[in-house]
């Protein structure tokens, strides 16, 4: 259903060159992420399983945008010019995928490369080494960005208009509100002089987020530079927070000064802990690099990082209405915004611990509200955080691993296909023809793409590869075991055959693999960890065990057969990268450019 869907979509929104049917002009500084969204699970897919032919198109695809946005002026070098990290964490989400999908890929391997050294050096000027801090909230391919313009905003202004005020000492506008009026020139220049002035130098917890890119180089590389970046930067965070009394600032000024711009205040700071979605802001970077440092070292210790924020934030909890709640933000006169503790953040880094302490994180406070699968898969508003890019139900699934939820597996099969079903009918309607649709209608038609994708991946991740779905704002996917097609030589499951981790602990996993085909065999490789980075000891099958050592298992599954296998892992034993059972991605070589 998602092949067929998915080359249907591609072809109904996109020219055969890859560029998208749409605008012939498209100003500010955001929106290069949006289109990559709406087209980034086809490699994934692939990885899972998907044909070769979804592959082909995404890469297309990817160079389409990619040259239609330079054109637009947003994207120089290949890499967005400049915007923050929540957003290019959105976007290059295609990039680490494409890594999943194809290691050899030398084009991809060298992108890597030229996107992590604009921070992982002083190439570009986004990074301060000897401060360990990047530059700007606003970075790119052309620099730090530390003055902003009224056309960067300008294609945002509509929808920040009912957001919260991004300051609380803006002219005529309530600072508890939940709307600030962006659309009215006097107090848009109030703004902008506020944000050039507060938030436009230094550095910020979002930028994090980086450190996937450098992660996912590494695993393409293996060159050691990338990793030793990764700690360096995660470290000067876990050492601000430490200075600050347990609490991680959202602004660094330029001289590495806590609230350098903002008179001293460690709150305040760009995508920081008031504004625009406050407490998710900080939490979903801090899980990001801290499940990336831990992937690159096996060191649990880097959880201690995002935990203690997590840990900070139940420690104030309050009971309302029967649940506990939890600060979503911080103003000058205090923490407000009080909601539900939302689990996903504890399952993040559960799936790299498999310990207690951070289950128990996990389902603090769990209420109902994550009961019954979401067929939204999104919501910023019902809680603190949300997902977005239909990956929903990471609280649903951990419920489901933890032996709370057996039947989850057959009612999240059943949520998806109606959802693919739905999504496949609305980029079928007539309002969304891109040849006569009116793109100019509204700024938020750059959406729609993500909006109405159906390559919807997160239930085929979960019950396949035993984890929650990588974060949205760019985090890396990781998996419990990870599947390859022995016959093609390709990654993902072979056609008929399925996947479903029932049990997930730190001695190994448990897992029903079945060869629907009832004339063919299939040949299945496992490897642990989604890039190697464990290893199996023990196959059972049976109750008959066999000794492995490595991170690739080969099974061997005769027509119709259904194997209850458990494997038994020791957890990063192996270096992790992006190498296959049949290619090594160090062995593709280099092109080397003609100095200038």
């Amino acid at each position: 259903m998602l092949d067929a869907a998915a080359l249907e979509f591609a072809a109904r929104f996109t020219r055969p060159d890859g560029t998208l049917i749409w605008r012939d002009a498209w100003p500010g500084m955001d929106g290069s992420d949006d289109p990559y969204e709406g087209f980034m699970n086809f490699p994934l897919f692939y990885a899972l399983g998907g044909s070769r032919a979804v592959l082909d198109r995404a890469r297309v695809i990817w160079d389409g945008i990619t040259w239609q946005w330079t054109e637009y002026g947003q994207i120089h070098d290949e890499f967005d010019a400049y915007y923050d990290w929540m957003h290019h964490g959105e976007g290059y989400l295609f990039q680490y995928f494409l890594g999943l999908a194809d290691p050899t890929s030398l084009k991809e391997r060298q992108r890597a490369v030229k996107f992590a050294t604009l921070y992982t050096t002083d190439r570009a000027g986004n990074y301060d080494a000897a401060l360990r801090l990047i530059r700007s909230p606003i970075t790119g391919s052309r620099g730090p960005r530390h003055v902003q313009t009224a056309e960067d905003w300008s294609t945002h202004r509509e929808i920040l208009d009912n957001y919260l005020p991004p300051f609380e000492d803006i002219p005529g506008t309530d600072p508890y509100a939940m709307a600030c009026n962006w659309s009215d020139d006097a107090t848009y220049a109030a703004i902008l002089d506020r944000i050039n002035a507060r938030q436009a130098r230094g550095d910020v917890p979002l930028n994090l987020a980086a450190t996937a890119m450098a992660t996912h180089t590494y695993m393409h590389t293996g060159d050691d530079s990338f990793r030793d970046w990764v700690l360096d930067y995660t470290a000067a965070w876990a050492e601000r927070t430490a200075q600050n009394g347990g609490i991680t600032p959202d602004n660094i000024g330029l001289s590495g000064q806590i609230g350098e711009y903002n008179v001293g205040k460690w709150w305040g700071g760009y995508y920081g802990w008031r504004w625009p979605h406050g407490a998710f802001s900080i939490l979903e970077p801090l899980c990001i690099a801290a499940t990336n440092a831990v992937l690159l070292t096996g060191d649990m210790s880097h959880l201690d990082l995002p935990r203690s924020q997590l840990d900070l934030l139940w420690s104030l909890r309050r009971e309302e209405g029967g649940k506990m709640l939890v600060p979503n933000r911080h103003y000058d006169a205090g923490w407000r915004d009080w909601r539900e503790n939302h689990p996903m953040y504890g399952v993040y880094l559960w799936m790299m611990s498999l310990s207690e302490e951070d289950a128990e994180r996990a389902e603090r406070g769990l209420s109902n509200t994550f009961d019954t699968i979401d067929p939204a898969f999104s919501g910023y508003a019902r809680n603190i955080g949300g997902h977005m890019g239909f990956n929903g139900n990471t609280a649903q699934w951990f419920a489901y691993i933890r032996g709370r939820d057996p039947d989850y597996p057959e009612r999240r099969l059943q949520a998806t296909l109606e959802t693919v079903a739905a999504q496949i009918d609305r980029f079928r309607a007539p309002e969304n023809d891109p040849l006569t649709m009116d793109h100019y209608r509204e700024s938020m038609t750059i959406h729609m793409w993500q909006d109405m994708t159906p390559v919807l991946c997160e239930a085929l991740v979960q019950l396949t590869m035993g984890a929650p779905a990588h974060v949205y704002h760019g985090g890396l996917q990781q998996a419990s075991v990870r599947w390859f097609d022995a016959g093609a030589a390709r990654p993902g499951l072979p056609p008929g055959v399925a996947a479903l981790v029932h049990t997930i602990d730190a001695a190994g996993v448990s897992v029903t693999l079945a060869n629907t085909d009832p004339a063919s065999a299939q040949a299945v490789i496992a490897q642990a960890g989604a890039y190697g980075e464990h290893g199996f000891t023990l196959a059972t099958l049976d109750g008959a065990a066999v000794q492995v050592d490595g991170r690739w298992l080969r099974i061997d599954l005769a027509p119709g057969a259904v194997a209850e296998l458990r494997l038994g892992m020791i957890r990063f034993a192996h270096r992790p990268g992006y190498a296959t059972p049949f290619a090594d991605p160090a062995a593709t070589g280099t092109i080397r450019p003609r100095e200038p």
